[in-house]
């Protein structure tokens, strides 16, 4: 399928294509072919003072809107999603480099998404309250906050922006989106044409290109916006905490992970096996929830890695618009050499190279490395690719110590017979998501999602989404004249 560029070379502010103001360029690459796809004049502060002017007039005029206009609004824009499902689909593969598996998946999750955020519509509700005052009562109002500065990733481009301008839109925002420089097209662009075409109002959401240099800290300092929606990294995310935290800005933060799978000794070998291949190599292994470690107890540690190898070793590489390709292209050449030095100072430091596929630019066969120990690079770090360190751990105290003993909380996983152990398990391993006999890679529209300690700041999704994207205001109603003593 020939991906048409249609607007997506142009800014899109107040319901306009139009050209970015700065003198740079971004240019944009399939990772796997290194075609380049497109090239778009990057935007200036003047272009961002554009667009979070229209949209704070934008947001007035839809907040105001009646509840039946924006319900039909929602309704068509499941529609042009539908519509456009296949041009999505083929704009993740090509743009991100995603399987057809996961770029399906992705389309497949974002539209959910926008069904669970329209009915916001009609959840967001206040609450009446007593007061000590005679003939007195309290209301307390739940309200949108008002301008919403969203910054998109480059690994689940789509459905992770839409995690965020969906639930923002429904709850009466209105947005800016900066996309990431590497999917400039399926982490913003994309967003203007299809809010346009299902017919929401001008400047509502707005879209703009830009490099970090030139506008990404104005981005969060700008005075419009007062939260700023961001998934990527840690090392970005406490920047752009900082900047909020200064100019007294709302967060949602979702950021890196070194998330674990733990297999206890009683474990289906089997079945842990299976989804350790999946929770870790799904995307090349480039998401904040994949696998970065599995720990297995040493009583069935040999079992395991026989196993999984064997399942691993059947995982095909290559070309991501292929059918059967599983590992796909990493994003760039810059992310295959960080891998490979973290695995050359893990190697130097005592870590086993037990397989290996060929690297060859952006493509890089799965690794599995064992003898690995906590303190190695390859396991302190977020690799964000095909590389899966197994530990050893000596029983089930140690695997929870190992587990914990990282800066990171995101996301994780425990295998176990006995169910109920394994929550207990779980309980202990400090991180805002894990699962019990399934893999790491879990998100669901209505069910909370995020992190604890430097894996970011606040939940998505659900009734954890309106509670993020709007604010309370108590407003108290005196029946007759309070009598005062002066």
């Amino acid at each position: 399928m020939k991906l048409l560029l249609q607007n997506f070379t142009k800014q899109f502010i107040n319901g306009q294509w139009k050209e970015g103001s700065s003198l740079g360029t971004i240019q944009n690459y399939n990772p796997y072919s290194g075609e380049e796809l497109l090239t778009i004049r990057a935007a200036n502060n003047d272009d961002l003072n554009e667009a979070y002017t229209a949209a704070e007039q934008a947001q007035l005029i839809w907040e105001a809107m009646p509840l039946g206009e924006k319900q039909q609004l929602f309704e068509r824009l499941v529609k042009v999603l539908e519509e456009k499902r296949e041009e999505i689909i083929q704009w993740i593969v090509q743009e991100s480099g995603s399987t057809l598996f996961k770029a399906t998946f992705e389309f497949e999750s974002s539209v959910t998404m926008v069904k669970e955020s329209a009915s916001f519509l009609t959840r967001i509700t206040g609450s009446i309250l007593p007061s000590y005052v005679p003939n007195k009562e309290h209301r307390v109002y739940r309200t949108a906050k008002g301008v919403i500065g969203v910054i998109g990733p480059w690994n689940f481009p789509f459905q992770l922006t839409m995690r965020s301008v969906a639930p923002a839109i429904a709850t009466g925002n209105s947005v800016v989106i900066k996309p990431a420089s590497e999917t400039p097209v399926t982490s913003g662009l994309l967003f203007g044409e299809i809010f346009e075409q299902a017919g929401f109002p001008a400047g509502l959401v707005n879209v703009i290109v830009g490099r970090g240099s030139e506008i990404g800290d104005a981005f969060v300092t700008h005075p419009t916006p007062c939260m700023i929606s961001f998934t990527g990294s840690t090392e970005v995310g406490r920047r752009i905490g900082e900047l909020a935290g200064k100019n007294l800005k709302e967060v949602a933060l979702e950021l890196g992970g070194n998330n674990v799978m733990v297999v206890l000794k009683d474990a289906n070998i089997e079945r842990a096996a299976k989804a350790a291949a999946f929770g870790k190599f799904l995307h090349q292994g480039q998401i904040c929830m994949a696998l970065n470690r599995i720990i297995v107890d040493q009583a069935i540690h040999d079992e395991f890695v026989e196993k999984f190898t064997e399942i691993v070793a059947t995982l095909q590489t290559g070309d991501p618009a292929n059918p059967s390709t599983f590992v796909g292209p990493l994003i760039n050449k810059q992310q295959v050499e960080g891998i490979q030095q973290d695995i050359q100072d893990s190697v130097a430091r005592g870590a086993t190279i037990h397989f290996e596929g060929v690297v060859d630019s952006c493509l890089m066969q799965p690794v599995i490395l064992t003898n690995v120990t906590n303190d190695m690079p390859i396991a302190k770090n977020e690799s964000f690719g095909p590389v899966s360190p197994i530990i050893k751990a000596k029983d089930e105290e140690e695997a929870i110590k190992i587990a914990n003993d990282s800066p990171y909380g995101l996301s994780g996983s425990v295998f176990t017979e006995d169910l109920h152990h394994g929550v207990e398990v779980a309980k202990k391993i400090k991180t805002g998501m894990i699962h019990i006999n399934d893999h790491s890679v879990n998100a669901e529209a209505h069910v909370p999602f995020g992190g604890e300690k430097a894996s970011g700041i606040g939940r998505f999704n659900g009734e954890w989404a309106i509670d993020k994207f709007t604010t309370v205001k108590w407003v108290s109603v005196q029946n007759g004249y309070r009598e005062y003593p002066i």
